[in-house]
């Protein structure tokens, strides 16, 4: 019996890991089978409402936070394309990014979530946290972490 992975999410930030991020979810989906879904996160928009102010006294953030998921969903296209794959789903989640990572894993059923890792070190981890990190640690699917090309100069 053969068993096929069905939704593939890989999660890409647009540095330098995402190419090799889209790499690993290629291999994968084609050696799995199933749906590869190409998602990013934008961060969700400031809140004022503790200050008493309303979006509409910024009007600029609202812009620029439109324009941010719309330029996201452009290189998601470009990305899908540049997969060879058929059929990549592209989605430009908003928040927190390890929580609407793995909330959209859970709405599509994801089976492997497939992540970046920047090696920020041990200290920036311990002090700032990592999505990758979060992702091992608070998944319900599996985690492939994708380490961040060193060069030979490091």
């Amino acid at each position: 019996m053969v068993y096929v992975m069905k939704e593939i999410i890989a999660a890409v930030d647009f540095s330098d890991v995402s190419v090799p991020v889209l790499e690993a979810a290629v291999k994968i989906t084609q050696a799995l089978g199933g749906q590869l879904h190409l998602v990013h996160v934008v961060e969700a928009e400031p809140t004022y409402a503790a200050y008493g102010f309303s979006p509409d006294d910024y009007p600029a953030m609202h812009e620029i936070q439109v324009e941010s998921a719309s330029r996201a969903q452009i290189k998601l296209g470009k990305m899908a394309e540049q997969s060879g794959l058929a059929g990549v789903q592209t989605k430009v989640l908003q928040g927190q990014p390890l929580h609407a990572l793995l909330q959209y894993a859970k709405e599509v059923g994801g089976e492997m979530l497939v992540i970046g890792s920047h090696g920020h070190g041990f200290l920036s981890s311990l002090l700032l946290g990592s999505v990758a990190e979060g992702c091992v640690r608070k998944a319900e699917l599996p985690a492939l972490i994708v380490p961040m090309k060193q060069s030979d100069d490091s």
